[in-house]
């Protein structure tokens, strides 16, 4: 079953996952109104889903073309409804109004309340906010009722295991129990039934599931993104828009702060379906080699995919142009279609750097790192930094191809083998292709090929990039192996698709 799931969250993006996720708390809420369970009108709801999604879109777009700005519809839609779940639908025309400002606002918070063009607070709860101190009138969060509980678990529970920051909700719900029952058994209250109303009559999974989570607002590097679920727990006795936009002040703090509108300098064909996208940098930008950015490439009519992709930075920090190698298929996404049509002066936006599929500090750590197809990128930025500074390591380099002609960056690795002592092993797949005089191995790497290649595989960590299938299957097997969890390192990135 969690395979099912699993294969079914690898062939979505984040985004188009919580607008999905969205989509389906909306239809579920309207079905229970139509039964009579929920207090309010279907139509009102559905109404002022849809007024929220219209004013959102006017809003994004003004906006847009004034701060001559790429537009993102998939946020547009995402804020839209998230104000439709936690503000109470309209029954009149002043109710219909302070939907209007609520969606103005969120829209505009998005352009204004900028530092280097990034946002920096959720915009659904700036809106409530401000509405709350503007017009004395703010979210009713309704989304958090029993009837609404189920639909909202499972549907946040996909998000959540889609882009793996179980910890940082874990450790927000933590703390908000800790602080509210608190308070609760000071007053004389009893802790069952109060963890059953704070869990069932409260929006603390919707506001955990979703809104917390938000990536533009929610801190990279995994250990704020632990004291950041914290803080916002401890503060849930505010108004929950005043804790997530406090915590949103801390992520800003401890986050990268660029967003970086590129030009497209080159593409290079790398392999017969892949290719190097190179852009130029007026300034360079500080990541460590083996991070990854957000990508946002708007285009007419994306498919279920998305206009936003998160792509490893190919290139080192040590280059003055910034590298992504990405592999093309038959039946590759609208966003890959789009770029791969890109001319050179073509603008891409790239912002959010995180990852920390990086080098250990201690350089004389024993690492072996594996590779499927395009999983190579983050060892090129790694390999070329090594090179460029002349930074020996103990490395063993174990690539995996189908095909000879599907290798790229061979030059850089052949470098690193002469220069750094850098051991490369190149392993093709398709037995029925390989060159009459290849020298690498044949057939798919497992523990005897590892055994073979790496004598002192128990001392080392091991790096795993590429397809899903894959990195899971070297999971199992290296575990198998007798190593441990502090010995793998698996590169992971939101949003695959």
């Amino acid at each position: 079953m969690l395979k099912i799931i699993d294969d079914f969250l690898n062939g979505i993006t984040m985004y188009r996952l919580v607008l999905y996720t969205l989509i389906f708390l909306l239809l579920f809420a309207a079905t229970l109104s139509f039964l009579g369970i929920l207090s309010f009108n279907f139509i009102s709801l559905l109404f002022s889903a849809a007024f929220l999604v219209a004013v959102c879109w006017v809003t994004n777009t003004v906006f847009a073309k004034v701060f001559k700005s790429q537009t993102n519809l998939e946020s547009v839609y995402i804020s839209a409804l998230i104000l439709a779940l936690i503000i109470t639908p309209a029954r009149n025309f002043e109710d219909a109004l302070f939907l209007a400002g609520a969606a103005f606002l969120s829209q505009g918070s998005k352009y204004i309340l900028t530092i280097n063009k990034k946002h920096i607070f959720n915009p659904a709860a700036f809106a409530v906010f401000l509405t709350a101190i503007t017009l004395n009138k703010s979210a009713s969060w309704w989304v958090g009722n029993p009837w609404m509980m189920p639909a909202v678990l499972i549907g946040g529970l996909l998000v959540v295991r889609k882009i793996r920051k179980f910890g940082m909700v874990l450790t927000f719900f933590a703390a908000a129990l800790v602080f509210t029952v608190g308070f609760s058994l000071l007053k004389g209250g009893t802790l069952l039934p109060f963890i059953q109303e704070v869990v069932l009559n409260t929006p603390i999974l919707f506001f955990s599931f979703i809104m917390l989570t938000e990536p533009q607002t929610t801190p990279p590097a995994k250990k704020f993104q632990i004291i950041y679920g914290g803080l916002v727990g401890t503060l849930y006795f505010l108004p929950l828009e005043t804790a997530l936009l406090v915590g949103n002040i801390f992520s800003y703090i401890v986050s990268p702060k660029r967003k970086l509108l590129l030009k497209l300098k080159k593409k290079i064909q790398t392999s017969p379906d892949s290719y190097d996208f190179v852009f130029s940098l007026d300034k360079k930008i500080a990541f460590a080699p083996g991070q990854y950015l957000e990508w946002t490439l708007a285009h007419k009519d994306p498919d279920s995919r998305g206009s936003r992709r998160y792509f490893t930075i190919a290139a080192s920090p040590t280059e003055d142009e910034l590298r992504i190698g990405i592999k093309f298929y038959p039946n590759s996404s609208s966003f890959k279609k789009t770029l791969l049509s890109l001319r050179p002066g073509a603008e891409i936006i790239a912002s959010s750097l995180a990852g920390e599929f990086t080098l250990p500090k201690d350089p004389n750590r024993k690492l072996c790192f594996i590779a499927g197809g395009i999983g190579i990128t983050p060892y090129r930025s790694m390999i070329k930094y090594l090179l460029d500074r002349k930074q020996k390591r103990d490395i063993v380099l174990l690539y995996s191809n189908k095909l000879a002609q599907d290798i790229v960056y061979k030059d850089i690795f052949d470098a690193a083998s002469k220069k750094l002592g850098i051991k490369t092993v190149y392993a093709l797949t398709d037995t029925a292709s390989v060159p009459a005089k290849w020298k690498g191995r044949v057939g798919y790497l497992d523990a005897n090929a590892i055994r073979e290649e790496v004598p002192d595989w128990k001392d080392r960590i091991f790096y795993l990039s590429g397809p899903h299938s894959m990195v899971d299957a070297f999971v199992t097997t290296i575990k198998g192996m007798g190593l441990s969890d502090s010995q793998i390192k698996v590169d992971f990135f939101p949003g695959y698709a």
